[in-house]
């Protein structure tokens, strides 16, 4: 599900801005200046979504550390890799948390994406044409409308998609992380486990968030972070739902895909085991 970082809801994100980045964080602005702060990098779970306290609030308040929410929602790599703020922001903070985002919202070689906006499909490359004579690209704005209609034509063609947007993300991840200089934990937050390599030729689905991730690609990284924390959402936080998220009438679709706030609290108990771990 996509949608916009300030849909019209009940919640107020009090949004705002740091230094020269052209993105809209999470309020309340922090002071970077003032004292030593964890900078938190990601996606929509990072940001809080529908969550009155998303993970990176409840970590300021249990570990009692400034948090500074660079998370962005529907953002993939290329949000932050492209961004010298919040690259440098990171290498400047006590220690930072880079949220595991999904492959798809990112530019590689078969099509580019928003260079904020990642979730927006921009163009498909001659490659992808090629590959997928019978499709008409100008048809879609988002990614995920465009790789599930891909793999319902043709699973197998898909599949060197897939394996492409697998290596891309591997090597932008490690370009990253290498530009962060201080401590790193590397977080994977989702309802399920992240799964082994292996095709998907076989099947019509694209798969669950975050899209095309899998254990062996995060253990490819374990040499470039501290630390690699992997939260999977309890069966009582799953079956929650909405309760305790705050979002519009409107926005009642795109919330029953997020993880709700015991969810979130699980994360932040597992961040703040490594923090102290690493502290």
């Amino acid at each position: 599900m996509t949608y916009d970082v300030l849909g019209h809801g009940v919640l107020d994100y009090l949004p705002c801005r740091y230094g020269t980045s052209k993105l809209l964080f999470r309020g309340p602005r922090r002071n970077l200046d003032k004292a030593p702060y964890v900078a938190f990098i990601g996606g929509t779970e990072t940001y809080g979504k529908f969550i009155e306290k998303p993970f990176p609030t409840l970590v300021e308040e249990q570990s009692a550390i400034t948090a500074a929410n660079f998370g962005f929602p529907n953002a993939g790599i290329d949000a932050f890799a492209h961004d010298p703020f919040v690259t440098g922001a990171a290498s400047d903070a006590r220690l930072s948390v880079i949220q595991v985002m999904g492959a798809a919202n990112m530019t590689n070689r078969f099509y580019s994406v928003h260079p904020r906006r990642n979730d927006r499909f921009v163009a498909a490359s001659k490659l992808l044409k090629t590959i997928f004579r019978e499709v008409d690209f100008a048809e879609f704005n988002y990614n995920k409308h465009m790789l599930n209609h891909l793999i319902q034509i043709s699973p197998d063609r898909f599949e060197t998609v897939r394996m492409e947007l697998q290596e891309a993300w591997v090597a932008r991840m490690r370009l990253m992380l290498g530009q962060m200089r201080g401590k790193t934990i590397l977080l994977w937050f989702a309802a399920h486990a992240p799964g082994n390599q292996g095709g998907i030729a076989d099947s019509h689905d694209i798969g669950p968030d975050p899209l095309f991730v899998t254990r062996e690609m995060i253990d490819e990284l374990r040499e470039f972070a501290t630390d690699v924390v992997e939260v999977v959402a309890s069966k009582e936080a799953v079956t929650a739902g909405t309760d305790g998220m705050i979002f519009g009438e409107l926005e009642e679709p795109a919330a029953k895909e997020m993880l709700g706030p015991l969810a979130h609290a699980e994360a932040a108990s597992a961040i703040c085991r490594s923090i102290n771990k690493l502290t």
